[in-house]
């Protein structure tokens, strides 16, 4: 309830300034955008856009995911390996998201372009997170599990996993938005047909600004309702793993 009163406080104080502005150009009003979602919501590329931008931002992000994973375990192993991805790492956390989209666009086609994005920009977290966490096991349970004999799937199962927990509810949590800023970026860069960054470019090109919010506000609303599922079905894998 504190949450949707928020929201609320939120919508009249941009009702409020736009009716204060009364120039449409600059900031609609919420209804406007409801309005213009709503029509949105019956245009036979409305679904095509969403389902073009999910599929290559997630793509990306389960990709980043996976490959984080792997490399903060082998860098946990290997001091080498840690030493030599740091100034990778590194680069990738401070180049800015737009010098990295320029630069991608002479390698790869416009369509693909925002699924490397998405990659490159929640690969340090993940990453950095999982690494954090697999070198701050508990180093006595490990010679503990080593000395009765316990093979790497119990170990993976009762330390490591219940251990990397917070590390990795955290490192999804603010990736996921994160991923869709950088892929939705890449994609007004980009401009691939069909993607919902090429409706936000086109209703910059028109100075449409109902069109603007309301995909926004598609933005919001996908990512987040992503979010929300992806975290939930973490915290049932974790579940079922302590029943097991």
């Amino acid at each position: 309830m504190e949450k949707t009163g928020a929201v609320l406080l939120a919508l009249c104080i941009w009702q409020a300034g736009a009716m204060m502005l009364n120039r449409s150009i600059l900031l609609v009003t919420p209804l406007t955008v409801a309005g213009r979602l709503g029509t949105l919501l019956f245009e036979a590329d409305f679904l095509y856009a969403i389902a073009f931008s999910f599929l290559r931002i997630a793509g990306g992000y389960f990709a980043a995911l996976a490959v984080g994973c792997i490399l903060a375990v082998l860098g946990g192993r290997h001091r080498f390996l840690e030493v030599a991805l740091w100034p990778y790492i590194q680069m990738i956390k401070s180049v800015p998201v737009a010098s990295f989209i320029i630069l991608c666009l002479i390698w790869l086609s416009s369509s693909s372009l925002s699924v490397f994005i998405s990659f490159l920009m929640v690969l340090p977290i993940v990453y950095t997170n999982m690494l954090q966490g697999i070198q701050s096991t508990d180093v006595k349970l490990l010679e503990m599990a080593s000395v009765f004999g316990i093979n790497w799937f119990r170990k993976l199962k009762y330390i490591y996993l219940p251990h990397l927990k917070p590390y990795l509810m955290s490192a999804c949590s603010v990736s996921i938005g994160l991923s869709w800023k950088a892929g939705i970026a890449a994609e007004v860069i980009g401009i691939p047909d069909g993607s919902i960054g090429e409706k936000l470019y086109e209703a910059k090109v028109y100075l449409n600004s109902a069109d603007l919010f309301a995909w926004t506000v598609v933005i919001v609303l996908v990512s987040v309702v992503f979010e929300k599922i992806f975290l939930r079905g973490l915290k049932r894998f974790y579940i079922r793993l302590e029943r097991s």
